[in-house]
Protein backbone atom coordinates (compact mmCIF):
# COMPACT_ATOMS: atom_id res chain seq x y z
CA UNK A 1 0.00 0.00 0.00
CA UNK A 2 1.61 3.31 -0.51
CA UNK A 3 2.43 5.48 2.86
CA UNK A 4 0.80 8.53 1.63
CA UNK A 5 3.95 10.03 0.57
CA UNK A 6 4.36 8.27 -2.28
CA UNK A 7 6.40 4.97 -1.03
CA UNK A 8 5.21 1.88 -1.68
CA UNK A 9 4.78 -0.35 1.56
CA UNK A 10 5.39 -4.47 2.11
CA UNK A 11 7.78 -4.70 -1.21
CA UNK A 12 11.30 -4.06 -2.42
CA UNK A 13 11.49 -1.58 -5.02
CA UNK A 14 11.95 -1.24 -8.24
CA UNK A 15 8.95 -3.46 -9.56
CA UNK A 16 10.31 -3.47 -12.43
CA UNK A 17 13.23 -6.21 -11.61
CA UNK A 18 11.84 -9.34 -11.77
CA UNK A 19 12.55 -10.41 -8.09
CA UNK A 20 10.63 -7.93 -6.68
CA UNK A 21 7.81 -8.08 -8.46
CA UNK A 22 7.64 -12.05 -7.98
CA UNK A 23 8.41 -11.21 -3.96
CA UNK A 24 5.13 -8.28 -4.83
CA UNK A 25 2.67 -10.14 -6.88
CA UNK A 26 2.92 -13.37 -4.06
CA UNK A 27 2.89 -11.20 -1.21
CA UNK A 28 -0.76 -10.00 0.63
CA UNK A 29 0.43 -6.32 1.56
CA UNK A 30 -2.42 -4.13 3.17
CA UNK A 31 -4.41 -2.49 0.40
CA UNK A 32 -7.77 -0.32 -0.06
CA UNK A 33 -8.80 -2.94 -3.17
CA UNK A 34 -8.65 -6.20 -0.90
CA UNK A 35 -11.87 -5.95 -0.01
CA UNK A 36 -14.23 -9.28 0.11
CA UNK A 37 -17.52 -7.09 1.32
CA UNK A 38 -20.00 -8.32 -1.19
CA UNK A 39 -22.29 -5.51 -0.66
CA UNK A 40 -19.51 -2.61 -1.77
CA UNK A 41 -18.86 -4.51 -4.38
CA UNK A 42 -22.68 -4.91 -5.76
CA UNK A 43 -22.79 -1.14 -5.72
CA UNK A 44 -19.65 -0.33 -7.41
CA UNK A 45 -19.09 -3.68 -10.12
CA UNK A 46 -21.21 -3.64 -13.24
CA UNK A 47 -23.44 -7.21 -12.80
CA UNK A 48 -20.98 -9.09 -15.23
CA UNK A 49 -17.77 -8.04 -12.83
CA UNK A 50 -19.51 -8.98 -9.86
CA UNK A 51 -18.83 -12.93 -10.37
CA UNK A 52 -15.01 -11.92 -9.72
CA UNK A 53 -14.36 -12.16 -6.04
CA UNK A 54 -10.05 -12.11 -6.82
CA UNK A 55 -9.14 -9.60 -8.75
CA UNK A 56 -6.44 -8.20 -5.85
CA UNK A 57 -4.87 -12.05 -6.11
CA UNK A 58 -5.53 -14.71 -8.72
CA UNK A 59 -4.34 -17.44 -10.19
CA UNK A 60 -4.81 -19.66 -13.21
CA UNK A 61 -3.65 -22.84 -14.51
CA UNK A 62 -3.15 -24.43 -17.71
CA UNK A 63 -1.96 -27.63 -19.11
CA UNK A 64 0.54 -26.80 -21.73
CA UNK A 65 -1.67 -28.33 -24.64
CA UNK A 66 -4.51 -25.71 -23.49
CA UNK A 67 -2.50 -22.63 -22.95
CA UNK A 68 -0.69 -23.62 -26.68
CA UNK A 69 -4.29 -23.63 -28.24
CA UNK A 70 -5.18 -20.33 -26.39
CA UNK A 71 -2.34 -18.60 -27.37
CA UNK A 72 -2.89 -19.87 -31.36
CA UNK A 73 -6.74 -19.27 -31.29
CA UNK A 74 -6.19 -15.62 -29.70
CA UNK A 75 -2.66 -14.78 -31.85
CA UNK A 76 -2.64 -16.99 -34.81
CA UNK A 77 1.27 -18.12 -33.75
CA UNK A 78 1.58 -22.07 -33.53
CA UNK A 79 4.23 -22.55 -31.07
CA UNK A 80 4.01 -26.26 -30.42
CA UNK A 81 4.46 -27.39 -27.10
CA UNK A 82 5.34 -24.45 -25.28
CA UNK A 83 8.88 -24.43 -23.30
CA UNK A 84 8.55 -21.53 -21.38
CA UNK A 85 6.99 -17.96 -20.74
CA UNK A 86 9.23 -15.35 -19.71
CA UNK A 87 8.77 -11.43 -18.09
CA UNK A 88 11.50 -9.58 -20.27
CA UNK A 89 10.27 -6.27 -19.28
CA UNK A 90 7.78 -5.01 -16.54
CA UNK A 91 6.42 -1.22 -16.22
CA UNK A 92 6.41 0.43 -12.99
CA UNK A 93 3.38 -1.71 -11.50
CA UNK A 94 5.48 -4.48 -11.95
CA UNK A 95 2.79 -5.26 -15.45
CA UNK A 96 4.38 -7.16 -17.99
CA UNK A 97 5.00 -5.64 -20.62
CA UNK A 98 7.62 -7.46 -22.98
CA UNK A 99 6.86 -11.48 -22.92
CA UNK A 100 8.81 -14.01 -24.59
CA UNK A 101 6.65 -17.22 -25.50
CA UNK A 102 8.82 -19.52 -26.77
CA UNK A 103 7.67 -23.33 -27.93
CA UNK A 104 8.98 -26.45 -29.88
CA UNK A 105 8.03 -24.32 -33.21
CA UNK A 106 9.40 -20.86 -32.43
CA UNK A 107 9.95 -18.52 -29.50
CA UNK A 108 7.95 -14.74 -30.14
CA UNK A 109 8.16 -11.59 -27.79
CA UNK A 110 4.65 -10.00 -27.92
CA UNK A 111 4.18 -6.72 -26.06
CA UNK A 112 1.95 -4.45 -24.61
CA UNK A 113 0.27 -5.55 -21.69
CA UNK A 114 -3.59 -5.56 -23.27
CA UNK A 115 -1.62 -8.00 -26.07
CA UNK A 116 -0.17 -10.19 -23.52
CA UNK A 117 -3.55 -10.32 -21.16
CA UNK A 118 -5.91 -11.17 -24.18
CA UNK A 119 -3.23 -13.87 -25.94
CA UNK A 120 -2.92 -16.19 -22.39
CA UNK A 121 -6.59 -16.30 -22.21
CA UNK A 122 -10.04 -17.14 -23.77
CA UNK A 123 -11.21 -13.86 -22.55
CA UNK A 124 -8.47 -11.80 -20.74
CA UNK A 125 -6.51 -11.79 -18.01
CA UNK A 126 -7.15 -9.57 -14.85
CA UNK A 127 -3.85 -8.17 -15.03
CA UNK A 128 -0.57 -8.75 -16.99
CA UNK A 129 0.94 -7.98 -13.56
CA UNK A 130 1.57 -12.29 -13.56
CA UNK A 131 4.66 -14.68 -12.59
CA UNK A 132 5.06 -18.04 -13.99
CA UNK A 133 5.40 -20.83 -12.66
CA UNK A 134 5.99 -23.99 -14.95
CA UNK A 135 4.84 -27.16 -13.26
CA UNK A 136 6.67 -30.49 -14.47
CA UNK A 137 4.32 -33.91 -13.91
CA UNK A 138 6.87 -36.38 -15.97
CA UNK A 139 10.61 -35.95 -16.65
CA UNK A 140 10.11 -34.47 -20.02
CA UNK A 141 11.98 -30.94 -21.33
CA UNK A 142 8.22 -29.39 -21.54
CA UNK A 143 6.03 -28.60 -18.59
CA UNK A 144 2.65 -30.24 -18.08
CA UNK A 145 1.01 -27.20 -16.81
CA UNK A 146 1.75 -23.27 -16.42
CA UNK A 147 0.45 -21.93 -13.11
CA UNK A 148 -0.36 -17.96 -13.51
CA UNK A 149 0.02 -15.89 -10.42
CA UNK A 150 -0.84 -12.86 -10.59
CA UNK A 151 -1.79 -9.50 -8.63
CA UNK A 152 -4.83 -6.70 -9.57
CA UNK A 153 -7.29 -6.20 -12.20
CA UNK A 154 -6.99 -3.74 -14.77
CA UNK A 155 -3.91 -2.09 -16.65
CA UNK A 156 -2.18 -0.78 -13.91
CA UNK A 157 -2.29 3.22 -14.61
CA UNK A 158 -3.96 5.53 -12.37
CA UNK A 159 -6.96 5.26 -9.91
CA UNK A 160 -8.32 1.88 -8.89
CA UNK A 161 -11.84 2.31 -9.04
CA UNK A 162 -12.56 -0.98 -6.29
CA UNK A 163 -9.76 0.76 -3.89
CA UNK A 164 -11.18 4.22 -4.38
CA UNK A 165 -14.79 3.01 -3.44
CA UNK A 166 -13.86 1.20 -0.40
CA UNK A 167 -11.87 4.31 0.65
CA UNK A 168 -15.29 6.51 0.26
CA UNK A 169 -16.96 4.10 2.30
CA UNK A 170 -14.18 4.43 5.39
CA UNK A 171 -15.18 8.00 5.05
CA UNK A 172 -12.14 9.31 3.02
CA UNK A 173 -12.34 12.51 1.48
CA UNK A 174 -12.34 13.04 -2.78
CA UNK A 175 -9.44 14.78 -2.23
CA UNK A 176 -7.40 12.41 0.13
CA UNK A 177 -8.52 9.68 -2.52
CA UNK A 178 -6.85 11.60 -5.55
CA UNK A 179 -3.89 12.33 -3.47
CA UNK A 180 -3.49 8.75 -1.97
CA UNK A 181 -3.39 7.74 -6.07
CA UNK A 182 -2.06 10.40 -7.64
CA UNK A 183 0.92 11.94 -5.23
CA UNK A 184 1.39 15.42 -5.26
CA UNK A 185 -2.08 16.92 -6.77
CA UNK A 186 -4.41 19.07 -4.96
CA UNK A 187 -8.05 20.05 -5.80
CA UNK A 188 -8.83 22.83 -6.87
CA UNK A 189 -12.32 24.90 -7.58
CA UNK A 190 -11.89 26.04 -11.38
CA UNK A 191 -15.07 28.30 -10.98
Amino acid sequence: MYDGVGKLTGCSLPLTEESNAGEWINSRPDAFCNTSSIELLKRILPGFDQETRDFYRWEVSYSNEELSQIILDRTGLDFGRLVSLEAIERGKSSRIIRLRISGSKQTVIIGKELQIRRALSRSHLYSSAFVVEPQNGSPSSYPDRFRLIGAGWGHGVGLCQIGAAVMAEHGYSSARILSHYFHGTEEQTLY
